[in-house]
């Protein structure tokens, strides 16, 4: 069937659906449809089983390397290190499996909009259904506050207004008609349909069902959730390729390892020992905590920083983010509609302050004035208060509006100025109304003056429809639509106001007749919903850090390019503005390549539909950028889980985007993405500077290995040793680092690109010099304990010192991986100076303890041999530190 029922006439939509407006459809005509279309629910994708699920979890190179070290613990008979890596196993495993199963309930929480009761008449009765009976040709009956559960073709409205914020992103109620629209209009712009999981707010109206189940708008959105991609993290990519890269050099030194040893004479079981070793020492086992433990954190500031994340890898994604789409309302603005200026007689005044907060003053060509010292400006700001029916409500966070956010910026505007509606009341009661219709586009209140014993009449609307009851001359009427004009340029909202006085004994009632003509004009009021003070700083910081910021959103486009211009999105003159601003009708018409081409030149896309922000997310992943995408509708959900990282309002957002996305924010706040940004891009430093402090153990040692075997003489450190090494160093040393602050200037670098490794070029080269440099030392040193009459056990206990205390000093080398430890603060991180003092702690009870010596093979030591080991670690500190001084030198 047609797909442009809105461009049909009312006779016509009947006639294609065989239906009928008084009567409806036949209980037979029901079955027959319900049969052939099945019923109004949506389909739901086969989804992989628990089994599955859990299984890919596993499936990971860095998940083999601890299998494989869990493994190798067992076959050593350590039974309590084995049991530490496979709970570390387990326990990425079951946070991964939960993390998909809450993916997955996105589209269940879609479904549930399906879920509901629908009034339809039906073999010419009224009747109660629920809304998985819906077929096509249903006559439906809404009233306010029934959700609309099809889409429908609208055939009688009376007031009717449908609340639409959830599908197009429309922040107010859209006034319904039933007047057929041109064939291309844009989905925000078909007042004559209503969509499934819309809210009638306001009125009463009768609908055609055009379309159920996976054919409504809120269908195809079901298909788009499940059709987008989910987008593997930055960090998700890039530790897979560091840990196919680590399995195949452990493989590949390990093979070596055990030919060579064989080659050479020694048994069998020595040489699957000494792999074995070989393994253990080279595989991080304390890699995932790390990460695990450096995400947790993120999520923990992350939360009291009003940014609630879902997913842990999500934490790390926002650092390297290069592109945020941003909705706009109550994202980038305060989603308080605040007027900002009053045209009246007396000229164009300016209004501070924003939001619903009454405090501000009135000013004139920037010079403050008294508003009641002007009986002009007082008289419109009368008629704005009083023909009105919202009211201002004071709450423990602050002014909230009861009604449409207009009416209540006239509320505001008014409170400004000193006026109160209880004492007008008093002198102004109400005797009489005529509420907004979209077909006379005023609202009408009457009141009695009790002063001068008549009545008066304040209307407020549309410049033309009240323009056209007042008197004015041509000129005045020029000069009126010239200033409104010139605000509306600017993206804000105009209403007018004029009034009329009545004969007492003449008029004690109004209707559309009263009101046609004989109305003194009394002025402009413009409004706008002003952007967040904090989200100005908040853009110019992301562009420092080179992230660009796009907006994406259902409004106009003149409202939209106001508040990008008032926010910083553009610099320039209007035209080269204009020429940054892309509307949801240009996208549809774009190709696909077309749309890649111009996508990143755009900064304002405007009145977009939900395949319209799926399409310029995949046009932007297409160049390799990092999306983040924020969004709170039905409608937003399939791009927010296309995008890299997808961000829900916390607030104003559905349960469907909410579970569609990674990140939850608590105050729908754009300036608290960019500080989760920052966070990220902290954390990815300590994840970095992690593993750039732990290789160079796993390298030393497992050279340490492989030189003993190819020089054919006794194994410096054991096994046992090595765990003890890897698994205390980890936790009382490596953990630490998680809890490094963030450097100075973090925002002030560009974003990584997408296809950086984890590993650059310069800290490889360090991690083989620190590795390198450890190797000499623990074999140094080990050498001469022989050589000097120590016993072997002694030997053994002095080289894993070197290695404990060699890690402990570089710990400092890498709490920056630029700067010394003296600019970021030498005590920043406590948490550093405890591990080392409790390390310290360990390796005396680990040389000293007598159980100790027993289940480690280790030896008391003299302090003669303390003092060598504490003068390597600390040699290694400043070899490191002069290495960071000449890099800095060389690359910046």
């Amino acid at each position: 069937m047609t797909n442009i029922w809105h461009h049909l006439r009312i006779f016509d939509v009947l006639e294609k659906l065989a239906s009928s407006l008084h009567n409806g459809l036949q209980s037979d005509d029901v079955v027959k449809r319900q049969q052939a279309q099945g019923l109004n629910t949506l389909t739901q994708k086969k989804s992989k089983s628990l089994v599955v699920i859990f299984l890919e979890q596993i499936n990971q190179p860095l998940i083999y390397i601890l299998l494989a070290a869990g493994i190798a613990t067992a076959l050593l008979g350590e039974w309590v290190d084995s049991s530490v890596i496979f709970g570390v196993v387990m326990v990425n495993a079951i946070i991964g499996f939960f993390q998909e199963i809450k993916a997955i309930k996105a589209i269940d929480a879609l479904s549930k909009l399906m879920i509901g009761e629908a009034t339809v008449i039906r073999d010419g009765k009224r009747q109660r259904i629920n809304a998985k009976e819906l077929t096509v040709g249903d006559i439906v009956v809404l009233q306010s506050g029934d959700k609309i559960l099809a889409d429908l073709r609208l055939l009688q409205t009376r007031e009717l207004q449908i609340d639409e914020s959830s599908l197009t992103g429309e922040s107010v109620p859209v006034e319904k008609t039933t007047d057929e629209l041109p064939s291309n209009i844009i989905l925000a712009d078909r007042t004559n349909m209503a969509y499934s999981s819309t809210l009638a707010t306001y009125g009463t109206g009768t609908g055609i069902v055009t379309a159920i189940s996976d054919e409504t708008e809120i269908g195809k959105i079901n298909k788009l959730i499940s059709s987008a991609v989910v987008i593997e993290t930055p960090l998700t990519i890039k530790i897979a390729k560091f840990s196919n890269w680590l399995l195949y050099v452990i493989l590949g030194l390990s093979v070596l390892t055990f030919i060579m040893g064989i080659w050479r004479g020694n048994s069998f079981v020595s040489m699957l020992m000494a792999t074995v070793a070989l393994a253990v020492g080279a595989i991080p086992e304390g890699l995932p905590a790390a990460l695990t433990i450096s995400l947790a954190i993120g999520v923990s500031k992350m939360a009291k920083r009003h940014a609630i994340i879902r997913k842990l890898p999500a934490v790390e994604t926002l650092g390297s983010t290069s592109v945020i789409c941003s909705d706009k309302t109550g994202t980038l603005t305060q989603n308080k509609m605040t007027v900002q200026n009053i045209f009246v007689a007396g000229g164009l005044y300016a209004v501070s302050g924003s939001g619903y907060e009454p405090s501000g003053e009135f000013s004139k060509n920037d010079i403050p004035i008294i508003p009641h010292t002007n009986l002009a400006l007082i008289e419109c700001l009368i008629a704005g208060l009083m023909c009105n029916d919202s009211n201002m409500v004071k709450t423990a966070e602050g002014w909230k509006v009861e009604g449409d956010p207009t009416e209540g910026s006239l509320i505001v505007a008014a409170q400004k100025a000193g006026l109160s509606r209880e004492d007008l009341t008093a002198t102004l009661p109400r005797i009489d109304a005529i509420p907004f219709e979209s077909k006379y586009q005023y609202m009408a209140t009457l009141h009695h003056r009790t002063e001068k014993d008549n009545n008066i009449v304040y209307l407020k609307g549309s410049l033309e429809s009240i323009l056209a009851r007042c008197q004015l001359t041509k000129i005045e009427k020029e000069s009126v639509v010239g200033i409104a004009n010139k605000l509306a340029s600017q993206g804000l909202r105009v209403l007018a106001f004029a009034s009329k006085a009545f004969n007492k004994n003449k008029v004690a009632s109004i209707s559309h007749q009263d009101v046609e003509d004989g109305f003194v004009f009394l002025g402009l009021q413009a409004m706008i919903d002003p952007p967040r003070e904090e989200v100005i700083s908040a853009i110019a910081t992301c562009k420092t850090a080179g992230i660009q910021v796009k907006m994406i959103t259902g409004d106009h486009e003149l409202t939209a390019l106001a508040i990008a211009k008032r926010i910083g999105l553009f610099e320039g003159d209007a035209i080269s503005a204009k020429s940054q601003v892309l509307n949801g009708a240009n996208i549809t018409q774009l190709s696909d390549q077309e749309l890649i081409d111009v996508v990143r030149e755009v900064v304002v896309f405007a009145r977009v539909a939900p395949e319209d922000k799926l399409r310029i997310v995949k046009a932007l992943q297409s160049y390799g950028d990092i999306v983040a995408m924020t969004g709170d509708g039905v409608n937003d959900a399939p791009a927010l889980r296309q995008a890299n990282i997808g961000i829900a309002m916390g607030i104003t957002g559905t349960d469907v985007a909410k579970d569609a996305a990674d990140m939850v924010l608590t105050d729908d706040n754009f300036a608290t993405i960019q500080v989760a940004v920052e966070e990220g891009r902290g954390i990815y430093d300590n994840i970095i500077k992690f593993i750039t402090w732990t290789l160079p153990t796993n390298i030393g040692e497992g050279l340490v290995i492989l030189v003993a075997i190819l020089a054919n003489t006794t194994l410096p450190i054991l096994p046992v040793q090595i765990l003890w090494i890897n698994m205390t160093t980890a936790v009382l040393l490596g953990l630490t680092l998680t809890f490094e602050p963030k450097e100075p200037g973090i925002m002030s670098l560009p974003p990584r690109p997408s296809n950086q490794q984890i590993m650059t070029p310069a800290l490889l080269l360090r991690i083989c010099l620190v590795g390198v440099l450890l190797l000499i030392a623990a074999f140094g040193l080990f050498e001469w304990a022989l050589q000097s009459g120590q016993t072997l056990v002694a030997a053994r206990t002095i080289a894993v010192n070197v290695f404990v205390f060699g890690e402990m000093f570089f710990l400092f080398n890498c709490r920056s991986l630029r700067y010394s430890m003296f600019k970021i603060g030498f005590f920043s991180n406590k948490w550093v100076f405890v591990g080392a003092g409790l390390m310290v702690l360990f390796q005396i009870l680990f040389t000293h303890l007598p159980i100790m010596n027993v289940a480690f093979s280790t030896a008391p030591i003299s302090l003669l041999d303390w003092m060598l080991c504490l003068g390597v670690g600390f040699l290694l500190f400043v070899i490191m530190e002069l290495e960071k001084m000449v890099s800095r030198r060389l690359y910046t």
